[in-house]
């Protein structure tokens, strides 16, 4: 196994996180790229795992904490660490240790850049970016919210905890409307699908909704907002993981519309 930095031969890989085989992956558009271009000059760092037929099976990506969802200093956030486990496509690299070796080399990376610790985020229930993996590398809690679990390892004494910035507000429909509200920071394919799908939703249901794109790589809009990546149909927010359908999207819009006929 070979843990190196991207590069511009594999950033269409990245852009995809891996699943470039995937066709639902494309509703994502190419919001990723954009956040990347735009983070990569404010310390954004990316790291992928090969085998020993130098084919790339995972991937890691982390920032500064203060361009993140978290609150922090002289910190690192892990904003996702993903091993390919799917059985289309390349295959599934997963249980080999790419994982603990990409968190491990990214850990000797922020160090090196003067670092106090890492930060990661993971969720209570037994799938992706698993809270319980983490603490077996040795993070411990330093905040939670619902099922998300904000983690943290400390590399010097002096090192403060990070914790989560809240939602500070709800979006507020427009009367006589349904307003759909996409909060958009362009950084996770699979909230960008759901984004895309609402938008999409939106366009297709006439003048009694409206679609309106808050963009949260923007630091004075999520400050605003306290709100990164989510779709609020009026003050309600729809669930974006794992992203539902299309369909369902557009059936809770629709579902809202009906009732101002």
């Amino acid at each position: 196994m070979k843990i190196i930095d991207l590069d511009e031969t594999n950033e269409p890989l990245f852009f995809l996180c891996l699943e470039d085989w995937s066709d639902e992956i494309r509703e994502a558009g190419d919001h990723k790229e954009k956040w990347y271009r735009l983070m990569k000059d404010k310390g954004l760092q990316v790291k992928l795992a090969l085998d020993d037929q130098d084919r790339v099976g995972g991937m890691i990506q982390y920032l500064p904490i203060e361009h993140t969802f978290t609150e922090g200093k002289d910190l690192y956030q892990v904003l996702c660490i993903w091993v390919h486990g799917h059985k289309e496509g390349r295959g599934n690299f997963q249980k080999k240790g790419m994982g603990k070796a990409l968190l491990a080399a990214a850990e000797a990376d922020v160090r090196e850049r003067g670092a106090k610790g890492m930060a990661a985020w993971g969720v209570s229930l037994p799938f992706w970016m698993r809270a319980s993996w983490f603490r077996k590398q040795g993070y411990k809690k330093a905040d939670k919210e619902g099922i998300r679990m904000l983690l943290w390892k400390p590399f010097t004494p002096e090192a403060q905890a990070p914790c989560w910035i809240k939602a500070r507000k709800k979006p507020v429909g427009e009367p006589g409307k349904v307003t759909v509200s996409g909060f958009l920071c362009g950084w996770c394919p699979a909230m960008n699908m759901v984004f895309e799908r609402a938008k999409r939703a939106a366009g297709e249901l006439g003048d009694k909704v409206t679609f309106r794109e808050i963009d949260t790589s923007d630091p004075d809009n999520f400050r605003e907002w306290g709100i990164t990546d989510a779709v609020f149909v009026d003050d309600k927010e729809i669930r974006n993981g794992p992203p539902p359908s299309f369909e369902k999207i557009r059936k809770k819009i629709a579902k809202k519309a009906k009732k101002l006929m």
